[in-house]
């Protein structure tokens, strides 16, 4: 099963991937982790993205579609994949079908998680971390014992820049203008599958598995 996973920040790709990953026993592949493996490995793709990160410059799409095309001849991918930030604008998306229609592979589905801006906010704005062992709350949905205090060490919680409100709606601005038009791309194709990503995390797994047909003892 050849699968990629949409949605804003925030609405819970990272997490559905990880579970999809475990559940189908798919590799769940993000350019973060392409990009970490490849310098680590100094390979000659990672020295090219290293150059491009220690200078602060974004990585150009051929360099990313070159690593994400390698990543996908691994034999792990064998039985599918999961994408996982990739594509990111349509020019990514028509490249990735290229790289598939190389391979003689084909995407399967796009999972789009819908989530509201306001539940978004909400949800990202209303993190607190540990300063000491970086253990991580939500004021609303689960708060420490001790307000402001984590339950752990005891050491004070903090609001991550990244997670204030100013920079919430930039990066949703962002998302909205280069990745949300996948969700046509991909409709367009027939390949979309929407989830109403506002419920509890199993309740949104359940619902991704039912729509993918996926029964409960399948891939045990």
């Amino acid at each position: 099963m050849n699968l990629l996973i949409l949605g804003a920040p925030g609405a819970g790709k990272g997490t559905m991937a990880q579970m999809l990953q475990e559940k189908l026993n798919i590799p769940h592949i993000s350019t973060g982790d392409i990009f970490r493996y490849n310098i680590k490995n100094d390979t000659e793709l990672g020295r090219k993205v290293k150059q491009y990160i220690e200078s602060g410059a974004l990585v150009p799409d051929s360099l990313t579609v070159d690593l994400m095309k390698d990543r996908l001849q691994k034999p792990d991918c064998l039985k599918g994949f999961l994408l996982d930030g990739f594509p990111r604008t349509i020019n990514q998306a028509e490249s990735l079908d290229a790289i598939l229609d190389e391979m003689n592979l084909n995407l399967d589905n796009a999972i789009y998680l819908e989530v509201p801006d306001e539940v978004i906010i909400e949800r990202i704005t209303g993190r607190r971390v540990c300063t000491e062992c970086g253990k991580t709350y939500h004021i609303k949905n689960n708060p420490p014992i001790r307000e402001g205090l984590c339950d752990v060490c005891g050491k004070p919680l903090i609001q991550r820049e990244d997670d204030k409100e100013a920079t919430v709606i930039k990066r949703l601005e962002t998302y909205h203008r280069q990745t949300e038009p996948l969700v046509a791309y991909y409709k367009n194709q027939g390949k979309l599958l929407v989830v109403n990503g506002e419920g509890s995390i199993d309740s949104v797994f359940q619902e991704i598995l039912r729509i993918l047909g996926v029964q409960e003892n399948d891939f045990n």
